[in-house]
């Protein structure tokens, strides 16, 4: 869907909905980008929107989603907020011809994302903020791949490793204590974190089919799971492993990724910092992780705003997105665990 905005030279407008821990990142982007104005911050706790605002420099603050649209009318809205909100918020855009970009999961379940697509489909644009394929590491693997430098891809492995919900002595994970709300999720690693994995393996390999799942606990506080290995298939029998562990002592807060991708010429590793070949004399790429941790935020942010300007396609385009989420589903039910209350 092509629904280009006619902006000519004056800015792109832009509001910003939920100040929680996320949204600083948000907020740093698109404070990055040129010709592109955020004319307000929304929370319902305001203490909170007024705090991001006052650091980021935006001009007014807001309770209440509807009331900011209708005395702000931007060109665009943010939403950072809890995912069951998102399909509400979502709606209420484009009630007002307000394009949205969406902080992933797009919603809570399949059912409710395909509801939701219908719903928006032709009066607005929407973007799921799916941002871990515009890291720098993956889009050089991107172009590796076009290039054909592995040739044909045969099999992946990719590890996610944190220590950010390992059991401390006396004292909550790291991961809870910024994020509180999800000790109780029933669906954990999948569905908060290692989506963005699955739709990195998307972006990279094509489609692809959930054939096992088995999912663990190690912090036996929490809910849901935060062990999971995954095995997928993908077109000419590709086979790809997702291996994840947030409970893993010894790691750093924020997640590392290790991704192997064996092709039918040479042998592809991310370790990291460096990407390389595997047994070729020369030299890898390096790459610093954390010092570029806001960079994925951001460029998710410039390509929502390039397609707006120029009306190109989405990365992750809402439909799209509807992808990544059947995958999660898949996940659980092959694992036994289909229904959210599982």
């Amino acid at each position: 869907m092509s629904l280009m905005i006619g902006l000519g030279d004056r800015p792109l407008t832009v509001a910003v909905a939920g100040a929680g821990y996320i949204s600083q990142f948000h907020l740093a982007g698109w404070k990055d980008l040129p010709q592109v104005e955020v004319v307000a911050v929304c929370d319902s706790v305001i203490e909170k929107a007024r705090g991001r605002a006052e650091r980021f420099g935006v001009p007014r603050v807001y309770a209440d989603f509807s009331e900011m649209l209708e005395r702000e009318r931007p060109d665009a809205v943010d939403i950072a907020t809890s995912v069951a909100t998102h399909a509400p918020l979502t709606r209420i855009a484009a009630d007002r011809g307000v394009h949205v970009m969406v902080q992933k999961p797009m919603t809570p379940t399949v059912g409710e994302g395909e509801a939701l697509v219908r719903d928006v489909d032709g009066r607005i644009r929407v973007m799921v903020h799916e941002n871990f394929r515009f890291r720098p590491h993956y889009v050089a693997v991107q172009d590796w791949l076009a290039a054909g430098r592995i040739g044909e891809i045969r099999h992946a492995r990719l590890t996610a490793r944190s220590s950010g919900l390992a059991p401390v002595a006396g004292g909550t994970p790291p991961i809870l204590v910024r994020q509180p709300y999800l000790q109780a999720f029933p669906r954990l690693l999948i569905f908060e974190a290692l989506i963005h994995h699955l739709d990195v393996l998307r972006s990279l390999l094509g489609p692809l089919t959930v054939t096992s799942a088995t999912l663990s606990r190690i912090n036996p506080t929490l809910t849901g799971e935060d062990v999971a290995t995954i095995e997928l298939r993908g077109q000419a029998g590709t086979v790809a492993v997702l291996d994840g562990n947030f409970s893993a002592p010894g790691y750093p807060v924020v997640p590392v990724d290790r991704l192997e991708i064996v092709g039918t010429h040479a042998t592809l590793l991310y370790d990291v910092t460096r990407l390389g070949l595997v047994g070729v004399s020369e030299p890898a790429l390096a790459f610093d992780p954390a010092g570029t941790y806001q960079k994925c935020f951001t460029e998710a942010i410039r390509h929502f705003v390039r397609g707006l300007r120029t009306g190109e396609p989405f990365a992750t385009e809402a439909r799209d997105n509807l992808e990544v989420l059947r995958l999660v589903e898949a996940c659980y039910a092959a694992a036994g665990r289909p229904g959210l209350s599982a």
